[in-house]
């Protein structure tokens, strides 16, 4: 992909009008804004641009690798807030493991490190020297943390053992490296905790996946499908595996919003886990994993992103309402910016993230193209007709509408365009959503659906060899298509459906497609 650059669209100096009649004041010709690629004619080429020109990411000098500006840190920064505050609850605590792991660690649990072989990276040297023996980057860190776990864990007063850490995760990845999406580096939380018995697992591990539906529903305004992967899907080396699935329209494909593993006993009898119980009897430990990443954010960038840029759900905005004097000419300049510094200061004492530009060297218009580019969800303009009539415009990114308010109403106007801004972005998000998904019961649907990039639902007969089938004779120049999740809400399944790949009976309905 490329990185995207400046290109047409919005002229220097265009943009809405602002509050005040007369000539607009005369700029000097500056850099033109705007988007050289259409959403639904080059998705791709679209999203890389996005991603560069509102400042969320520079592209660095190793492939597949990105700096995380300002613009995507402090959302970042806003998600991790919420779910902190939510595992705390829950009484995780804080760790740090380190980043390197050693080969005879890693290579313990056989089925895990099978699942992340291709993408592990390796330190063999230091300085010129040879190390004695090659260390690992951890890909992920059970194996990492599990050692200490039976260090830590002795007897039932020991239980439940929950913890979590922030830290950036290597997966040396080839294939289409795409910003937040698909990096060798990414930021993400990892949740580990082990409990006495597996009811206590398979409850965590619910409440986890409900805090990622609310990260994307609630903040990103994504809508997804909670669900269980299958075997052939889940989690390397774990019991099974629980997922917040996501759909891009534009592309077709499915993309895995975060998972909730119970990794049941297999790490406990690897890393000799046990505990004693009550009874004064050796057990086995039952253990969960979970995390969330950066991919988040692409995730929210594919879906709401329009031709002029990005759109940020309020929740997540960096800036939630931009100030921007639109002095014309012969214009009392100093009591406009007066104007819009008290309105920045009283969106900030009511607790809304507002900022004001003043930025004397570009004009109304290029600063409006500019902030709708970032997709910050409101404008505010103030000109010497909004001063006269102790009013300002607002301006919403969502859906361009704008609306002229008293001066007096300006924290409740701000508040219930912000409230209203989420709702839509996440009510339109989830009917362009499910204009997608496709109910299907044979073969050929399921083909004619996949190539009209659908969300397929199909009854299915549960079984690895059939799932690996419909991998191999979809296989072609836009991925094979896989099951991306059993969902949890599942639609009656009538006595005497058949697999729709197979022809026996079904036993479930699952979402099938092209993925991310």
């Amino acid at each position: 992909m490329s990185s995207g650059g400046k290109g047409g669209g919005a002229k220097a100096g265009g943009g809405a009008k602002g509050g005040g009649g007369g000539k607009k004041k005369e700029v000097k010709k500056e850099t033109k804004l705007g988007m050289a690629y259409k959403k639904d004619d080059n998705f791709g080429e679209w999203y890389s641009e996005v991603v560069v020109n509102s400042e969320m990411i520079e592209y660095y000098d190793i492939s597949g690798c990105y700096i995380l500006r300002p613009w995507a840190m402090e959302i970042w920064e806003l998600l991790k807030e919420f779910f902190d505050a939510e595992i705390k609850k829950l009484k995780l605590k804080p760790y740090y493991f380190p980043l390197f792991v050693t080969e005879n660690v890693l290579q313990k649990e056989k089925d895990h490190i099978e699942g992340f072989a291709p993408e592990v990276a390796w330190v063999t040297k230091s300085g010129k020297s040879e190390l004695e023996a090659p260390i690992a980057i951890r890909p992920t860190s059970e194996t990492v943390m599990y050692p200490y776990f039976s260090k830590w864990i002795r007897s039932h007063r020991d239980l439940p053992l929950r913890c979590n850490q922030w830290c950036n995760v290597v997966r040396w990845e080839f294939s289409n490296p795409t910003p937040f999406i698909r990096s060798r580096e990414f930021l993400w939380q990892e949740g580990h905790t082990a409990f006495a018995t597996k009811e206590e697992a398979d409850e965590e591990v619910l409440q986890i996946l409900e805090l990622y539906r609310r990260i994307y529903e609630e903040f990103l305004a994504v809508p997804v499908s909670k669900g269980r992967k299958s075997e052939m899907e889940k989690f390397a080396g774990g019991l099974y595996t629980t997922s917040v699935e996501a759909f891009i329209p534009n592309t077709g494909r499915g993309i895995q919003g975060a998972t909730s593993h119970c990794l049941g006993q297999n790490f406990a009898k690897m890393f000799d886990i046990t505990f004693e119980n009550e009874k004064g009897a050796r057990e086995m430990v039952w253990q969960n994993s979970w995390a969330y990443t950066t991919r988040s954010i692409g995730v929210m960038v594919m879906t709401h992103g329009d031709d002029k840029g990005l759109v940020l759900p309020p929740r997540v905005a960096p800036i939630q309402v931009i100030v921007i004097p639109v002095p014309y000419k012969d214009a009392d300049t100093t009591a406009i910016k007066g104007a819009c510094e008290s309105a920045v200061y009283t969106l900030n004492e009511s607790g809304f993230r507002a900022d004001l530009d003043t930025r004397e060297n570009y004009s109304p218009g290029w600063k409006y193209s500019h902030w709708e580019m970032k997709g910050v969800p409101l404008r505010i303009e103030i000109g010497p007709k909004d001063l006269a009539n102790k009013q300002v415009r607002i301006v919403r990114r969502d859906n361009g509408a704008k609306v002229d308010i008293p001066v007096d109403n300006l924290v409740d106007e701000v508040k219930a365009l912000l409230d209203d801004i989420q709702a839509n972005l996440l009510k339109t998000a989830k009917e362009k959503r499910d204009a997608c998904i496709e109910v299907i019961h044979t073969w050929d649907e399921f083909t004619t659906a996949l190539n009209n990039k659908r969300l397929i639902l199909a009854p299915w007969c549960d079984e690895e060899e059939v799932e690996k089938d419909v991998k191999t004779r979809t296989k072609g120049d836009l991925g094979a298509a896989k099951t991306l999740c059993t969902p949890f809400d599942q639609p009656e399944l009538p006595e005497g459906t058949v697999c729709f790949a197979s022809g026996k009976p079904a036993k479930k309905w699952s979402f099938w497609g092209r993925s991310y």
